[in-house]
């Protein structure tokens, strides 16, 4: 028996006897086939691996309901318990690796400088002439 056009399609969702999985990161890359996909991992303290717990494959379509249904359920959860504060995100790694390091190009990217300061003539006065 078909369902009448218009009419909404009710599913019956079986949770199966599984437990939870936790997931504090994730990778979303796309196949050649068009299909979205998501790694979901988990990142241990004091662990180099990231261990990828399940693999999710969506089509852009379904990706995008995904994203809508996720947006509404945040504002919910924010609207019911206050705003999700997120970290910022780190700079790049050059970044996290040399701030603070003295020295090096100035920060405006200009090596030569317009003032008459001559730090490249000779101690003696004499311009090698």
């Amino acid at each position: 028996m078909q369902p009448k056009p218009g009419s909404k399609r009710q599913v019956r969702i079986e949770m199966p006897n599984t437990t939870a999985t936790y997931a504090n990161g994730v990778i979303i890359s796309t196949t050649p086939m068009s299909e979205i996909v998501f790694d979901f991992m988990q990142i241990l303290p004091n662990d180099p691996r990231a261990r990828v717990q399940h693999r999710i494959l969506m089509t852009p379509a379904h990706a995008k309901l995904f994203l809508r249904a996720l947006t509404q359920n945040l504002e919910r959860y924010e609207a019911q318990h206050g705003e999700i504060h997120v970290p910022q995100r780190p700079g790049s790694l050059a970044d996290q690796l040399f701030q603070g390091v003295i020295g090096g190009e100035q920060p405006d990217g200009d090596d030569e400088s317009d003032d008459d300061d001559d730090t490249d003539a000779p101690e003696d006065g004499n311009d090698g002439k």
